[in-house]
């Protein structure tokens, strides 16, 4: 087998958009910003730590948010973290349910569509 598992995420943002990034993802879900590599810094962006992986927010011209395909976050507690958002005024889109998980989705500031959910332990 050659794949051991995802290393990164990456989803896009508009231009100049690197504060607000770091507002979100570092403010809200305290995420570590993670420095990148010298020679990809030209590009813009923000890199995060997210558990073992890491979440690359890049800048893309001509922004169109992802609506349709999006990361999914695994959480220790859905329900802190939905009054958390709720605090942030951020707007929660409950979905249909997923045998074995609770789940929701928000947009970030930029339209991109972001999945949280927490698996419930199977019972022996």
């Amino acid at each position: 087998m050659f794949l051991k598992g995802i290393d990164h995420v990456q989803i896009a943002a508009p231009q100049n958009s690197e504060n607000l990034c770091r507002e979100f993802f570092s403010g809200i879900f305290e995420m570590k910003e993670i420095p990148k590599p010298e020679n990809l810094r030209k590009r813009g962006g923000v890199w995060f730590q997210c558990g073992e992986q890491e979440l690359h927010v890049g800048i893309q011209e001509n922004f169109t948010p992802a609506v349709k395909a999006h990361p999914a976050f695994s959480v220790a507690d859905l329900k802190k973290l939905k009054e958390r958002l709720m605090e942030h005024d951020i707007d929660i889109k409950e979905d249909e349910p997923l045998e074995g998980a609770e789940r929701f989705y928000i947009n970030d500031p930029f339209g991109n569509r972001l999945e949280f959910l927490e698996r419930q332990e199977k019972k022996k």
